[in-house]
């Protein structure tokens, strides 16, 4: 890396709030936000009396930076709220479910135990429902943290709630949110200005019914096609993948160089190398928890970031993985994942790559792995969140080891945590010094403050509704949906379809297809053509663990057996089928390209976006985000960390036909 190449990153990676601040005097009295808080007069301007000591203290002080405020803030901290500063535990739901976080409404008894008791001021949403009810549901968090000696307002994260595959840990219901296709899809489109409205309007709605952290985007590269992750990335070429994660990163924020007031902080993940997963297997799980490099091609992996660092994201997530094999300048890393790798996290991130931001763990890596953990339930039982641990590397350590040696390592907060007490015993027994805890706590403070949390953490529950999925932002998402198809064969040109136009469809909504002006019919016979919706394989080989029994591993092949594989197959003999087929991992397409006369990839698309493509209304303008393999001993010979290198693709990476709307001539791109 140039010397010009670190001191435009550093600069690059200065806090935002040091970038946007206002110069004196131009400042504006912001909105001040008060359930309980006293008010309090200085020089004019108005400001809440968080500690309630009746004079303004620095870290009340909205005119000051929010790196200032932070340091005097942290100056007032006990250890014990240094330690819950530094968890990102679980907004507790009540229900059944409530410990992961699933649910209609918060357990308020719960919550003040988390906020109050254990000092924990960042947690994450998994809840669902409307966004009257979201909203009004953080305010509640926020009066519990505004009751708090210091008044410390709480940071609400999310994982994405604005695509279409949904799998718990990985992605948050979507509720009333505009849908937009997965980042795979918005890859497809190649168009960063895209993405950027994307950021944009998911900041507008996420800010709408409080949640002001996303846990996005992931940089992640598909270098690995049988990876159960690959459906959130963007793709295995990194220089798209960087273009496309900057975009995204600009958006959310709400400013091309930084996390300002409006904006949403982005954590950006996962911190380096998980998308050369072994076999495919995920690093959730004990039996996926390496990551292999036979190309020594860790480097490549890293060049996917620096499209984060330039937009000067909030923050990074470090892989669970072990990154077998790997080395850095030669030498080899520690075999621990990367929460524990003081290289990865310290020498190459924050050293190399000039990154000041924070640096969140990714959920449960202190925790103990035990005997389900790592064999699995028996048959017949199913698995549980409580077996949930991903401490590789390090599992013979004691979990307050495993603390101490992630914070020696660069991390500034643990997620999926609570156990504050553990780093307080650490600090009061000598493994770690209180001023090791002051710089992540001023970090994770220096956010809320950027955030303007500390003016007002409170939403308007009732105009919720009218920023979450209005017809405009609906009608962007769904015009990026029919932008992200990948038309991959047109025989005859078949496409757009041509009246009489009566389908028979597999996979496809009838209402849908009336709606959209084609007559539906039950018999294939009776058919001009035949519109088959499938989706790319996959198969459960490890149903006794929580991971295993939701993702998607194993094979890429389609088999008979499945039901919307063999009626396409009995179909597509009978009458000419347009199969669309959605990839959340690279499937092998050979058998479904012979028998299909038109042939498109889909990365999350509605039934009314495809068809309105289909009927000509708008045409097809992805390109592939990768490569599509030509058989399993391919994707079986490629090397995992590297990208397009399996043999003799079927489709290569960045192919894609056109044709334009209204018009049958299919040309390739």
């Amino acid at each position: 890396m140039t010397r010009r190449f670190r001191l435009l990153l550093a600069i690059a990676a200065a806090p935002a709030a040091v970038l946007a601040q206002p110069p004196s005097p131009a400042w504006t009295q912001p909105a001040l936000g008060a359930r309980s808080a006293p008010i309090v007069e200085s020089s004019g301007w108005r400001f809440r009396d968080l500690n309630r000591n009746g004079t303004l203290d620095p870290f009340e002080d909205w005119r000051r930076t929010p790196g200032a405020r932070a340091r005097d803030l942290v100056s007032r901290m006990t250890l014990e709220e240094k330690a819950g500063a530094m968890m990102h535990g679980t907004a507790r739901i009540a229900g059944p479910m409530g410990m992961v976080g699933v649910g209609a409404a918060y357990d308020t008894a719960a919550a003040r135990a988390l906020i109050d008791g254990a000092k924990v001021s960042s947690m994450i949403t998994r809840m669902g429902g409307d966004p009257t009810s979201l909203a009004a549901q953080g305010n509640a968090l926020q009066e519990i943290a505004e009751r708090t000696r210091l008044g410390i307002p709480v940071t609400i994260s999310s994982d994405p709630r604005h695509h279409f595959q949904y799998v718990l840990g990985a992605s948050a219901p979507t509720a009333q949110f505009s849908q937009w296709p997965e980042p795979l899809g918005l890859a497809a489109t190649r168009d960063a200005a895209l993405v950027r409205r994307f950021g944009d309007v998911a900041r507008q709605e996420y800010r709408a019914v409080g949640i002001h952290m996303a846990l996005s985007p992931q940089a992640d590269l598909a270098t690995e096609p049988r990876w159960s992750r690959i459906n959130g990335t963007f793709g295995e070429d990194a220089a798209l993948a960087s273009r496309m994660v900057r975009a995204y990163v600009e958006g959310f924020q709400h400013h091309a160089r930084g996390l300002d007031i409006a904006g949403v902080a982005v954590v950006v993940k996962h911190w380096v190398g998980y998308g050369a997963a072994r076999d495919g297997w995920d690093s959730h799980s004990y039996y996926g928890s390496l990551a292999t490099f036979p190309g020594g091609n860790l480097a490549y992996h890293t060049r996917a970031f620096v499209g984060a660092f330039e937009a000067n994201v909030a923050g990074v997530m470090p892989t669970y993985s072990i990154l077998d094999g790997a080395t850095w300048r030669g030498k080899p890393l520690e075999p621990v994942g990367a929460s524990f790798n003081r290289a990865l996290l310290t020498d190459v991130l924050r050293g190399e790559f000039g990154f000041r931001g924070m640096v969140l763990t990714d959920w449960g890596v202190t925790n103990d792995c035990n005997a389900r953990c790592r064999d699995g339930v028996p048959p017949g039982e199913r698995p549980s969140f409580a077996d949930v641990g991903g401490p590789w590397g390090v599992e013979s350590l004691a979990k307050r080891a495993r603390f101490v040696k992630a914070v020696a390592a660069g991390v500034d907060q643990f997620g999926g945590t609570e156990e504050a007490s553990l780093l307080v015993e650490a600090v009061r027994a000598g493994e770690l010094e209180e001023t090791r805890l002051n710089a992540s706590v001023q970090r994770v403070m220096a956010l809320k403050f950027s955030l303007g949390l500390f003016e007002n953490p409170y939403v308007n529950a009732e105009q919720a509704t009218r920023v979450v999925g209005t017809d405009v932002f609906r009608a962007a998402g769904l015009d990026a949906q029919r932008r992200s198809l990948v038309l991959l064969e047109n025989e005859g040109g078949v496409l757009p379809l041509k009246a009489p136009r009566r389908v028979y469809l597999i996979g496809v909504d009838s209402t849908a297809a009336r709606a959209a002006g084609f007559t539906v019919v039950g018999d294939p016979a009776q058919a001009d053509v035949a519109i088959a919706r499938l989706s790319a394989p996959f198969e459960t080989l490890h149903p006794g663990w929580v991971f295993g029994a939701m993702q998607h591993e194993g094979s890429l092949e389609f088999r008979a057996g499945t039901p919307a594989y063999d009626e396409f197959v009995r179909v597509s003999a009978l009458v000419p089928t347009i199969a669309v087929v959605y990839l959340d991992r690279p499937a092998i397409l050979t058998p479904v390209r012979t028998r299909a006369r038109a042939l498109l990839a889909s990365f999350g698309v509605s039934d009314a976006a495809l068809l309105a493509v289909l009927a000509g209304r708008a045409s097809p303008q992805g390109k592939l985000p990768f490569e599509l393999p030509s058989s399993m001993s391919a994707v079986e010979g490629q090397r995992s960390d590297v990208p397009y290198d399996s043999r003799a693709p079927l489709y290569p990476f960045g192919f894609g036909r056109r044709y334009r709307a209204t018009d049958a001539a299919a040309t390739r791109r």
